[in-house]
């Protein structure tokens, strides 16, 4: 996944109207435009980075003259104590832009490190860590970009993507099988249809009605295993609600071909990164 430059320069420039407003008090009468200052990135924690171009993009709008080194890239693990880049720049511009590139920066590194614990604990079984539209507005494609930095796959971007039938559209629609067919009978033919199941007899409506993915809804694990042997290959499997990184293997060793969680956008911690100034 590539993060276009236009989205990532709107949302920087909304992030420091935002947080500079017409002035920063603090920094604007100590320092002269041409003073200049080192400065660098350092990791506090153990976990893996996200949102590095991102976080430097956010000085170089503030500052044509900024110049860096990266020593850590997206997708890279970190170890407490890292050293990930040093810059050089307006001193100014460099404390202006410090809060919104490390808000960016932890945000990022926070969901790719979640997304990389998930990722390492159904290692050794067949099944994939996936996100969900619970994103925080304006930032889904960061998040999801993040995602995939982390080791996880994304789901489907956005409304448009695939159609995705949960219980709401089933009870308002008449139940699975009006449903699906319904639906079959008015979209494209490149557009795959999910069908959120809570039942194992709602799974079995699912598989005759031709369903291309089928999402385990709140399952026991005992359920999950039995809907996986009743759809028995005739649809890719979705695992999702209730899931965390102490029953995630279990989950996976159900047999299930994917685990979407919403955590690992909607609930994760920020990474912890500090800005330093050389003195």
């Amino acid at each position: 996944m590539i993060l276009p430059d236009f989205y990532i320069d709107d949302l920087i420039k909304r992030a420091i109207t935002e947080d500079i407003n017409y002035i920063d008090v603090s920094s604007a009468y100590l320092f002269a435009d041409e003073d200049r200052t080192d400065a660098y990135f350092v990791s506090k924690a153990d976990g893996v980075l996200c949102g590095i171009d991102v976080a430097m993009r956010v000085f170089s709008l503030l500052d044509d003259t900024l110049t860096y080194t990266l020593y850590k890239h997206d997708g890279d693990e970190l170890k407490k104590g890292d050293r990930i880049a040093e810059f050089s720049g307006k001193t100014l511009k460099l404390l202006e832009g410090e809060r919104t590139s490390l808000n960016l920066l932890q945000h990022m590194s926070g969901i790719a490190t979640m997304t990389n614990a998930a990722v390492r604990a159904v290692d050794g079984t067949n099944t994939s860590i996936a996100d969900t539209r619970k994103t925080l507005p304006g930032l889904r494609a960061i998040q999801k970009y993040a995602v995939t930095c982390g080791g996880g796959h994304n789901h489907r971007y956005n409304l448009s993507d695939a159609a995705m039938l949960k219980d709401n559209h089933i009870d308002a629609g008449g139940g699975i099988t009006k449903t699906v067919n319904t639906l079959r009978g008015k979209i494209g033919h490149t557009v795959k249809i999910e069908v959120e199941t809570r039942t194992l007899d709602e799974v079995k409506e699912a598989v005759e009605a031709g369903a291309d993915i089928i999402m385990l809804d709140n399952m026991s694990l005992d359920e999950m295993k039995e809907a996986v042997s009743l759809i028995g290959g005739k649809a890719l499997t979705e695992a999702s609600g209730n899931v965390t990184l102490d029953n995630i293997k279990t989950v996976a060793e159900a047999g299930v071909d994917i685990i979407s969680m919403g955590a690992i956008t909607h609930s994760v911690k920020a990474f912890d990164i500090s800005m330093k100034i050389r003195r």
